[in-house]
């Protein structure tokens, strides 16, 4: 149950009237992103978050970016989150779980996962600055929303405390993808789905 030769990867299209998203996900990748999304630090978060995770990841993104930067960023959240559901396929074999509580210089950030199928995000923590350059730093709770919804996906995130919000932003994204890297790890002692439900 736990053998995954087949290759855990997705291809996830969204096309609307304020976005058009391609974007591939290889859960066993090497940690090679080529991200373009015409939002600078949102491209810089998803690198290394791709980098922390050792996935494999391709995002070419266009949007409104005339009218703001919300769009594309909840819409490639929302690729992200379906891209992973369609990669576990079952979730037989995985580990489920993930948590990690990320120092970056002065901020501490914990993410903890659940890859239950059952949707649900907590957030806490406050956001010092209201924007890093063109990013509003409240689209950062909007993006990892629409991650956990659409993954399916158990997702607490706790901003523990910090001064600089570029520290706290990016905390997130090396928490979620350290624990994210354990969740999705195949556990060669497990057969099934981890569930005594039997299906995630």
């Amino acid at each position: 149950m736990g053998d995954r030769s087949e290759g855990r990867t997705a291809r996830i299209e969204r096309q609307t009237t304020e976005t058009q998203i391609v974007l591939s996900l290889d859960l066993d990748g090497q940690g090679q992103a080529d991200i373009q999304t015409g939002i600078g630090f949102l491209d810089h978060m998803l690198t290394l978050l791709t980098r922390h995770a050792l996935l494999d990841l391709t995002v070419r993104a266009t949007g409104d970016l005339h009218v703001d930067a919300h769009h594309t960023v909840e819409d490639v959240g929302i690729c992200l989150g379906r891209a992973l559901t369609a990669a576990l396929g079952d979730r037989a074999g995985i580990q489920r779980y993930g948590h990690m509580t990320l120092p970056m210089d002065e901020a501490l950030v914990s993410a903890t996962i659940d890859l239950s199928g059952r949707p649900f995000f907590v957030w806490q923590g406050e956001l010092p600055r209201e924007h890093l350059g063109a990013f509003p730093s409240e689209l950062t709770q909007d993006f990892w929303h629409a991650v956990a919804v659409n993954a399916g996906m158990n997702l607490h995130i706790q901003c523990h405390y910090g001064r600089n919000t570029h520290h706290l932003i990016e905390g997130t994204f090396k928490a979620f993808a350290r624990a994210l890297r354990q969740a999705v790890a195949i556990d060669p002692r497990m057969s099934g789905v981890p569930s005594t439900k039997g299906v995630l």
